[in-house]
C-alpha cells in the first residue's frame, strides 16, 4: 500500500524535473525576465504610465505569478536542497520581496523590484561563472581594500594637517580630507579643481598628489583587477580539470572493460584448446 502511494508522487516530481529544466522552459523564462525588465523601465516615464500603465502593470504582475509558479515546482523537485544552492536562494529571495505589500513601512520595496532583473545571472552560464569568480575574489579584495584604507588614513592626516588651514573645504577635518582624496583617486576633477589651487599656495605639494595618484588609483586598481583575473583564471583551470578527470576516468573505464574481454577471450581460446589436444 506504501508503495502505491509513493511512486505516484515519485513520478511527479521526476516530470516536474524534467519539465522545469527543460532548454525550451529555460529559454521561455530568460525572455520574460528580459521583458520584465523592459516594463520596469517603462514604469518609470510618465507618459507610457499615463496611456498604458493599467496593462504594464497586468503584464508586470502575469509574469510575477510565473516566477512564483516556477520558484514552487522549484521547491517541490528539490525539497530542503533547493536552499542549499546559492542561486535558488537568490531567485527565491527577489521573487519573495515583489510578493510583499509596497505600501506603509514596506514602501522601499517597490524600488527593490528591480531586483528580478538580476535572475538573468541565474539563466547565464557565464554571467554566473563572473558572479562566482567575483565572490571568490572577495578575500583577496578584502586585503587589497585594508591596505588602501591604511594608504588613505596616512594621507588625510598628512593632508590635513599641511593643507587644512588653508583650504578648510577641502582638507579642514580628518572626514573631508578622505572624501578630497576619495574625488582625487577617481580623477575627478583633481588637477584643475584641486591640486593646482593647492599647488598655488603649496608649490611643491605635487610631491604628494602624484604619488597618492600613482598608487591610490593606478597600482590599487590594477591589484583589484588582478585578483579578479586570478579567480577568474582559477575557476576555468579547474573547471577544465573537472573534464580532464572526468575524460581520463571514462578512458580508464574503458581500458578496464578491455582488458577484461581481453581475459574472457583468452580463458575462451583456452577452453577451446583443451578438447583438441585431448
Amino acid at each position: 500500500m506504501s508503495s502505491e502511494t509513493v511512486m505516484p508522487v515519485l513520478t511527479l516530481r521526476q516530470r516536474c524535473r524534467k519539465f522545469i529544466e527543460n532548454n525550451t522552459v529555460q529559454r521561455i523564462l530568460l525572455a520574460l525576465i528580459l521583458i520584465n525588465a523592459v516594463i520596469l523601465g517603462m514604469e518609470t516615464m510618465p507618459e507610457v504610465m499615463a496611456s498604458a500603465g493599467q496593462y504594464l502593470l497586468a503584464l508586470d504582475k502575469a509574469i510575477l505569478v510565473v516566477f512564483v509558479v516556477e520558484i514552487a515546482i522549484r521547491l517541490f523537485v528539490h525539497r530542503l536542497a533547493f536552499f542549499k544552492d546559492g542561486w535558488s536562494v537568490f531567485d527565491f529571495i527577489v521573487v519573495g520581496i515583489a510578493l510583499v505589500p509596497a505600501s506603509g513601512p514596506f514602501a522601499v520595496l517597490r524600488a527593490l523590484r528591480v531586483l528580478r532583473v538580476l535572475r538573468v545571472l541565474t539563466f547565464v552560464p557565464s554571467m554566473r561563472k563572473i558572479v562566482g569568480a567575483l565572490i571568490q575574489s572577495l578575500n583577496g579584495m578584502l586585503s587589497i581594500a585594508m591596505v588602501l584604507g591604511l594608504i588613505y588614513y596616512v594621507a588625510a592626516v598628512m593632508v590635513t594637517k599641511l593643507f587644512g588651514q588653508e583650504f578648510p573645504e577641502w582638507f579642514g577635518s580628518l572626514w573631508l580630507s578622505l572624501y578630497t582624496l576619495f574625488q582625487i583617486m577617481t580623477l575627478e576633477s583633481w588637477s584643475m579643481g584641486i591640486a593646482r589651487p593647492v599647488m598655488a599656495e603649496f608649490p611643491y605639494a605635487w610631491a604628494f598628489f602624484v604619488p597618492f595618484i600613482l598608487i591610490a588609483t593606478f597600482t590599487m586598481l590594477n591589484l583589484f583587477i588582478a585578483v579578479i583575473v586570478n579567480a577568474v583564471q582559477s575557476m576555468h583551470d579547474e573547471e577544465h580539470q573537472a573534464e580532464h578527470d572526468a575524460d581520463a576516468a571514462t578512458q580508464q573505464q574503458l581500458l578496464t572493460q578491455m582488458q577484461l574481454l581481453q581475459q574472457e577471450l583468452q580463458l575462451l581460446r583456452q577452453q577451446i584448446k583443451k578438447p583438441t589436444e585431448e
